[in-house]
């Protein structure tokens, strides 16, 4: 089942969205088992939405590449970790 991933990054910008987002995904395209990305200003900050092809797919992701890369410091990228909510997806649509 699909598994998706909400981070809202109070105070967050565009600037360090894209620091962010280059340190961490591939240049051509996605990260292995994430299918969907969006991302864009909200109220208050920034938003990314992602949707892996599972949980596991997540945490792999998440384990392996995101939290060893924020923790390292990304110059230019987020401060703060970001308020996250997940979810199992009931319906996905290409």
């Amino acid at each position: 089942m699909a598994y998706g991933i909400v981070h809202h990054f109070p105070g967050g910008t565009k600037e360090q969205y894209e620091a962010s987002i280059g340190a961490v995904h591939p240049k051509d395209g996605l990260p292995k088992g994430q299918i969907f990305h969006a991302a864009g200003p909200s109220a208050g900050g920034w938003t990314i939405i992602a949707v892996h092809a599972s949980k596991q797919s997540w945490e792999e992701f998440r384990d392996g590449i995101l939290l060893p890369r924020m923790q390292q410091g990304i110059s230019g990228g987020f401060t703060a970790p970001p308020q996250e909510t997940a979810f199992e997806t009931h319906n996905l649509r290409p």
